[in-house]
């Protein structure tokens, strides 16, 4: 009996190194992925960020472009208004009839 008691403990001490391996290892394969997701999140956030980025820079570009065009019709309506009150013709002309 004692011989089959050391046989059952080497197999019980093998089962357990065979345990903590699997174990060691499914842990190692959880961090891998784990970082492996991490990697495709911060690469999709990246992505949406750029995206927002140039969003933005367009949107402010059009607000500058609309705030320039505004102002350039402002000037040329004053120029157009100025251009309106003057005289067309010369002071001492015949009116036409």
């Amino acid at each position: 009996m004692n011989a089959s008691k050391v046989w059952s403990e080497k197999k019980a001490r093998k089962w357990m190194w065979l345990g903590l391996a699997a174990f060691v290892a499914l842990q190692i394969y959880f961090v891998q992925e784990m970082l492996a997701a991490l990697i495709l999140f911060t690469g999709v956030f990246v992505i949406f960020a750029v995206i927002a980025l140039v969003l933005y820079l367009v949107d402010r570009a059009g607000q500058w472009g609309l705030g320039w065009a505004g102002h350039q019709a402002r000037r040329g309506m004053a120029l157009a208004e100025d251009l309106s009150k003057k005289q067309l013709r010369r002071p001492r002309s015949e009116t036409a009839q």
